[in-house]
């Protein structure tokens, strides 16, 4: 397996860099920082830069650099690379219904925090949430910055079925459906905002290092979202 700081090969036309071995927010942040620096450093010759909690995977094009010369220059990006060189975030606020309808596993989730439905709304709310990556599904969220009240395993059994924009929470994070699909996470209730539209000039809403405020509202239809510098 390969440690902090390593720089590994994936396939002729691909590069892994290793920034830790945790979902550590410090560690999050200094990944956002090494992929706005890779983007700058490798300019033409990227096909795609692909951030995770602790590492960032770049896809080049082997006709227009080799992969000698993108491991050293991912080497030099990781030596030099701080969180002073963060790209700035967007802040995206989401509306979020919590109705018993659309908040499927909210009593279970109130009962584990011996907290009332409202009080797990409150407090689910009250931080300002940070996109770590994407992945899972296109334009799915990992959101870290979870209340620790609210660190629940996964479920034994995964549904089968969770509708599309159900806003959900397990293992220290929380994240929001884009489409209906299989999924094990303790949902909470249901934004009507388009997480992934394809046929958008962005088509993922979100994007790593995006900072997420989340708002409860009595209706489905006024369960939208918005994006702001």
């Amino acid at each position: 397996m390969p440690a902090s700081g390593d720089v590994v090969p994936v396939g002729d036309a691909a590069v892994l860099a290793v920034l830790g071995e945790t979902a550590d927010d410090t560690v999050t942040r200094r990944v956002w920082a090494v992929t706005a620096s890779l983007r700058a450093a490798l300019g033409a010759s990227i096909l795609d830069l692909a951030p995770a909690f602790a590492s960032v995977l770049v896809r080049f094009d082997p006709s227009v650099a080799r992969l000698a010369t993108v491991m050293a220059c991912v080497r030099g990006v990781l030596e030099s690379a701080t969180v002073a060189t963060e790209t700035p975030s967007r802040l995206v606020d989401v509306n979020v219904c919590f109705d018993p309808e659309f908040g499927l596993d909210l009593a279970d989730i109130a009962r584990h925090a011996k907290m009332t439905a409202a009080e797990v709304v409150a407090e689910f709310c009250r931080p300002e949430y940070h996109v770590a990556f994407l992945g899972f599904t296109a334009g799915f969220p990992y959101l870290l910055g979870l209340p620790k009240v609210f660190e629940l395993p996964r479920l034994p059994t995964p549904r089968v079925r969770v509708p599309a924009g159900s806003v959900a929470l397990a293992a220290g994070q929380c994240g929001i459906y884009p489409r209906s699909s299989p999924g094990g996470w303790h949902i909470l209730g249901k934004t009507n905002a388009e997480v992934f539209d394809p046929a958008r000039e962005t088509a993922a809403l979100f994007s790593p290092g995006d900072r997420v405020r989340f708002h409860s509202v009595a209706s489905l239809s006024d369960a939208t979202a918005s994006v702001s510098a």
